[in-house]
């Protein structure tokens, strides 16, 4: 079995083989979205790290006798974790696989140690029935193949962080279940970027898409760092009904000694909307297709890449199930309809005019 698939070689079938997260990015591609490109180290090569190491024995003693309440208990083992895997080797035909990988992708890209986003993929994440979703690590603007390969080992690592054994714990979930992939994916130099939700958060009208943006990557706005612009979109007819513009006072970008750092907005900039109206517009419009590629509602980020030209520049860059709402029972919205008959009695009339 290979140890790396590019992106255009996966789909909703490779599951097990690459996670969550690298499957939705297959599955966005094939539907025809603009993602950016990349490739993803397998499961198997996790695997194999995992038997040729010999520490897998060891974590699943450690883990093992831990109680889901004692806190102090699970990040000693956390860290008892993450250094049996930061001290054993990859294995050589993993290691040159990976590298050839990124050298591939800088080629594709024009680029010379491409900066890229290393993300973890696991194969339990992005279910609305096991919330395993943000447990992982992610590293922005990785550059050159060493970085890449111990960035994929942090990452192999973040399986085992407090919070992820913490929940397996609780949830009764066998560790040695959860595989790990690792998504490598060329970093969109963003101008700004956010998340969108194909309904509102807020109520669950599925009539509306909501998105919500900052400046520089969309870090600051999933960890909640910072305020973000919101943009409310009506989702038959395309329009802007709804605009926050907010003080946005931090951004995250490139940090010249490598990685990410964020940086104080000048206050010039601070009220200034981050995204113009033609990009709300076709983000609105990829997040339908988006939807319905799916069947569900769901829960997007994406990034407006500062150096291309619209609509090149908007990029889809991960989508999940969203699981807020689809866990509620839909209770009626207005009177004693759904907000789905009211999202398609509205789209009736449109049809109508």
């Amino acid at each position: 079995m290979a140890y790396t698939l590019s992106l255009e070689e996966i789909d909703k079938g490779h599951l097990s083989q690459v996670g969550g997260k690298n499957a939705s990015l297959g599955e966005l591609l094939r539907a025809g979205v603009r993602v950016p490109p990349g490739f993803a180290v397998t499961t198997e090569a996790y695997r194999e790290f995992m038997r040729k190491s010999g520490i897998e024995a060891e974590i699943l003693g450690i883990c093992g006798s831990l109680d889901a309440d004692d806190v102090a208990s699970i990040e000693q083992a956390s860290r008892r974790i993450k250094d049996l895997f930061i001290g054993a080797p990859i294995p050589t035909e993993i290691e040159d696989e990976i590298r050839k990988a990124y050298v591939h992708l800088g080629v594709r890209a024009g680029v010379r140690d491409v900066p890229v986003a290393v993300r973890s993929s696991a194969t339990a994440e992005d279910m609305p029935q096991a919330s395993f979703a943000g447990q992982q690590d992610t590293y922005l603007w990785v550059e050159g193949s060493d970085e890449v390969l111990r960035r994929t080992k942090e990452c192999w690592a973040s399986l085992f962080t407090p919070r992820a054994i913490c929940y397996r714990t609780k949830m009764k979930f066998p560790h040695e279940r959860v595989l790990m992939s690792v998504g490598v994916q060329k970093m969109v130099m963003a101008r700004a970027a956010g998340v969108l939700f194909t309904l509102d958060p807020v109520n669950g009208d599925p009539s509306r898409i909501v998105i919500e943006a900052n400046f520089g990557f969309g870090e600051t706005v999933v960890s909640g760092s910072v305020t973000p612009d919101r943009f409310v979109i009506d989702k038959v007819l395309l329009e802007i009904t709804e605009r926050t513009i907010s003080p946005k006072l931090i951004e995250c970008v490139p940090d010249p000694r490598g990685g990410v750092v964020h940086r104080d907005v000048p206050q010039e900039r601070q009220g200034v909307p981050c995204l113009e109206d033609k990009e709300i517009v076709e983000l609105a419009k990829l997040a339908r297709r988006i939807e319905k590629h799916y069947g569900s509602a769901q829960d997007i980020e994406w990034a407006i890449d500062q150096d291309l030209a619209f609509p090149e520049n908007v990029f889809i860059l991960q989508s999940r199930p969203e699981t807020v709402w689809a866990e509620r029972q839909k209770a009626p919205l207005l009177g004693k309809k759904s907000g789905y008959e009211l999202f398609y009695e509205r789209a009736m009339k449109v049809v109508r005019m």
